[in-house]
């Protein structure tokens, strides 16, 4: 009994500690299955995969959904992940070069495109370029939509493309600014915000937003996202979630979700 509450108040501490340091308590896997740390963007494509994987392997898998930042963040801090899919290859690059992934498994997955959506009852049209008034777009007192632009892929592409059609100065001051992507496109889904720059995976996923405009892929940075395992991962269903995710199988659902799938020459 008494070695029963010693093991409690460790747990207990151990959880504290995750919570003090930022980590979700999601990040505690069960050391028998597959923890996944995937960009949150992925969320409606992965949660299929992981399904299809599960349907023909006898291993369980758990995925915790979050911007790349606060996942490679809880990584290096020593969140107990097997696999790292991010939306951008800076966060993979960094726990690259902190010894923290396998560098020998890492593949660039996936392509996405940047769109600007907006409430799917609303009327505005759009054209972005160098003339266009986003500012008047937002009315009096509205706010664009966008992930962290400091930290989250999705943030980063989309003011890459604001500041390279000359329209990022003018926004300064009515930016809604997110812990992800996909609480950026809740905010238009809900018409808290009357626009949003998310991935165009992201509008396909959420039926209450439409597409107004496109970014054009030479306005930003490629949207590339890569996946590894992380270094001291030594799991077989690990390595074989990571193969079925290149698969025919599993590319056709990336693809039915809105992504390209990198080929895998």
């Amino acid at each position: 009994m008494r070695a029963k509450r010693r093991l409690h108040r460790i747990a207990l501490a151990l959880l504290v500690t995750l919570a003090l340091m930022g980590v979700a308590p999601v990040a505690l896997a069960a050391s028998d299955g597959v923890m996944v740390f995937a960009a949150a963007s992925l969320k409606n494509a992965m949660d299929e995969v992981v399904a299809d994987y599960e349907r023909g392997h006898d291993t369980s898998v758990r995925v915790s959904y979050a911007g790349s930042s606060t996942l490679a963040r809880q990584i290096e801090q020593g969140a107990p992940a097997d696999l790292y899919v991010s939306a951008n290859q800076k966060w993979m690059d960094r726990l690259h070069e902190r010894g923290l992934i396998r560098t020998s498994s890492r593949v660039d997955l996936l392509r996405n495109t940047l769109v600007l959506v907006a409430p799917a009852g609303s009327d505005t049209h759009i054209t972005l370029d160098r003339q266009t008034d986003l500012r008047a777009a937002l009315g009096d007192n509205g706010y664009l939509a966008m992930a962290n632009t400091d930290a989250v892929p999705a943030g980063i592409y989309g003011r890459q493309s604001l500041q390279r059609l000359g329209l990022w100065q003018e926004l300064q001051g009515h930016i809604a600014q997110s812990e992800d992507v996909r609480a950026a496109l809740a905010l238009v889904a809900r018409g808290e915000a009357p626009l949003g720059v998310v991935y165009a995976s992201d509008a396909l996923a959420e039926k209450r937003v439409r597409v107004v405009a496109k970014f054009a892929a030479d306005s930003h940075d490629p949207i590339i996202y890569p996946a590894a395992l992380l270094a001291d991962v030594d799991k077989p269903a690990a390595q074989q979630l990571l193969a079925f995710m290149r698969e025919d199988a599993a590319q056709a659902i990336f693809e039915r979700w809105g992504f390209e799938v990198v080929g895998n020459d």
